[in-house]
């Protein structure tokens, strides 16, 4: 019955003891996983703490910082009123130095004050003796400006005598200017009187040609009698009638007082045709050459050269106008006028 037993005891099963251990190891890991959260818990409160602090010290840096920066502000500024205080120091040394140089130079002058005092009393004395001989000299000028006062009351007399003499020399002025308007009138009057008498002979003589034209106060010769085409030589009939002209003009200047001054003018003319092949560039030296070449034609036959006028007009004073042949002929032309010099 004991073997029985000792039999029933070897087989028993193992398991609970198994059981008991694990379920000791699981408390084990309980109790380390509660230690191990509590320490988490701690130490999350224990970094969040430090987070807060952290935070703190920050604020209070950048309060530091302010602070700091206010205080270099306050440094800077009172390093400024320093400078100033130091600058306005040295200006009022300047200006002590400059008062102490002052009063010294015054104490100087005070010192010489003595001997300056007795210059000026005698320069007063100067003075008073110059102005005794000023009076003298204004009393002088005095006299000198009452004398010329007098004289420039006689220059005033005499001016009025002279602008009273003026007027009555403007009056004759005057009254000379009328007669001479008179006697110019008249020595017109003679003039036109002796024009028409020689315009008159001068019809008389040249009556019997058709080709010399009495135009206004002017006798008028057409080229073609005097002269050959572009040529500024007088031909055998323009110096026959020249001649007779010559005669008439020195019968004239017998007749007209020598002193009505008095001219025969001799215009010449042309037609527009410009000219070719000749010795003239121009209508106008044409015209002035033909001219030239009856006045001298004029004073060779004895006319006095004091009394004749040569002038060229060229083609610019046309008397016929157009480009037909009458009216470049008509334009070709000698014009004899009697005026007034």
């Amino acid at each position: 019955m004991a073997l029985s037993r000792r039999r029933r005891n070897e087989d028993a099963p193992y398991w609970p003891g198994f059981v008991d251990a694990m379920a000791q190891l699981l408390l084990v890991i309980i109790f380390l996983l509660s230690v191990f959260m509590i320490a988490q818990f701690l130490l999350a409160r224990q970094i969040s703490g430090q987070d807060s602090a952290l935070g703190q010290l920050k604020s209070q840096i950048s309060e530091l910082t302010q602070l700091l920066a206010l205080e270099k502000a306050s440094k800077a500024d009172s390093d400024a009123q320093l400078l100033a205080l130091t600058d306005d120091l040295n200006a009022q040394k300047v200006k002590t130095a400059d008062l102490l140089a002052s009063l010294q130079a015054e104490n100087n002058n005070a010192t010489s004050a003595g001997s300056t005092i007795t210059g000026l009393q005698t320069a007063l004395d100067d003075e008073k003796k110059l102005s005794s001989d000023a009076l003298a000299k204004v009393e002088l000028l005095n006299q000198q400006i009452a004398a010329m006062r007098r004289q420039l009351s006689q220059i005033s007399a005499l001016l009025d005598d002279s602008e009273a003499r003026n007027r009555g020399s403007e009056t004759q002025i005057a009254d000379l200017g009328r007669r001479l308007n008179t006697a110019l009138a008249q020595k017109v009057q003679e003039l036109s009187k002796f024009r028409s008498e020689f315009f008159g002979r001068l019809r008389q003589i040249l009556s019997q040609r058709s080709d010399i034209l009495v135009v206004g106060d002017r006798f008028v010769f057409q080229a073609e009698v005097l002269f050959p085409k572009a040529n500024a030589d007088l031909n055998d009939a323009g110096q026959a009638e020249m001649l007779k002209l010559a005669d008439a003009i020195k019968q004239l200047e017998t007749e007209i007082p020598p002193d009505i001054a008095w001219v025969l003018r001799v215009d010449g003319h042309t037609d527009t045709d410009q000219l070719r092949n000749s010795v003239f560039k121009s209508n106008w030296e044409l015209s002035a050459a033909r001219a030239i070449s009856v006045v001298k034609f004029l004073v060779a036959q004895g006319v006095s050269p004091n009394h004749l006028v040569a002038a060229g007009f060229g083609e610019f004073q046309p008397l016929a106008p157009g480009d037909t042949e009458e009216a470049k002929s008509e334009n070709r032309r000698i014009e004899l006028k009697l005026t007034e010099r």
